[in-house]
């Protein structure tokens, strides 16, 4: 495979033409979304991927000169992949920080974006987490990354019942190298203007957030966003945290599988 591509995987249905494109977040890969593949693998074609610097992906780094990264290089990484496999329009399901990642696709290249099914999104952080950021970003150079990186996790999935997700989470995080998590914490300091920004600007997608009821740092910001936006509608899913896919498999699937199958013309 070039090694200018992210490393991605399909798999390909007998008889559907439709694409799911599996967007992770920071800190994961594609091995987050092992609950979803059986399930949707019956009604479509999937592609899952590695974002740059993340599971299988982490070779990726070396043919980048770039120090910095931003949410578009990031975004453009997965529409290389797409021309590479000659997929014209696909639907998406993104997960935490990937969510931003599928708008942002969106934004650049709407008529690929047949979907969005935007699962524990991100769409502003609030007063607690920008503190957060702010104090990781303050410390970043003095505390390992992975002391961080399990106190963020704590903090996002405190529950007994998000423990799987909190484990599956570090584990996959403790792949990344120092300097490529400083890369990826530096672009939380791009959300809040992005989704200020989204939020003004509705794009004509049908769009589907998947919250767990108990994600408390970000489900009031997705109400707020579903209430201006007509394209867009949230299901919450009950005794449930942030990493809905994990915790919540079979509702998630049901959900997102319905929804994008009611939006196919």
């Amino acid at each position: 495979m070039s090694q200018s591509l992210l490393f991605h995987k399909t798999y390909t249905h007998p008889t559907s033409n439709e694409w799911v494109v599996f967007v992770h977040g920071a800190g994961g890969s594609s091995s987050i979304w092992f609950k979803q593949i059986k399930a949707y693998k019956e009604h479509f074609n999937l592609l899952l991927i590695d974002l740059r610097g993340h599971g299988k992906s982490n070779e990726f780094i070396k043919d980048l000169i770039t120090n910095k990264y931003t949410f578009k290089c990031v975004t453009m990484d997965i529409l290389k992949v797409l021309d590479h496999l000659k997929i014209q329009s696909a639907h998406f399901v993104g997960m935490s920080l990937g969510t931003i990642i599928v708008r942002n696709l969106a934004e650049l290249a709407n008529e690929r974006v047949r979907t969005m099914v935007l699962g524990g999104a991100v769409t502003r952080f609030n007063a607690r987490s920008q503190i957060l950021v702010q104090l990781g970003n303050l410390s970043k150079h003095v505390i390992p990354y992975m002391w961080l990186y399990r106190l963020f996790a704590y903090i996002v999935m405190p529950q007994k019942s998000q423990k799987e997700s909190r484990l599956l989470f570090v584990r996959e995080a403790k792949k990344l190298c120092q300097k490529e998590f400083k890369r990826w914490f530096m672009l939380a300091a791009e959300v809040n203007p992005m989704m200020r920004y989204f939020k003004e600007k509705e794009l004509p997608i049908p769009t589907l957030y998947l919250m767990g009821e108990r994600d408390y740092m970000f489900i009031q910001p997705v109400k707020e966003m579903v209430e201006v936006h007509e394209s867009s509608c949230l299901h919450e899913i009950p005794n449930c945290g942030h990493v809905c896919n994990v915790e919540q498999p079979d509702e998630f699937n049901r959900h997102s599988i319905e929804f994008i199958k009611q939006n196919i013309n």
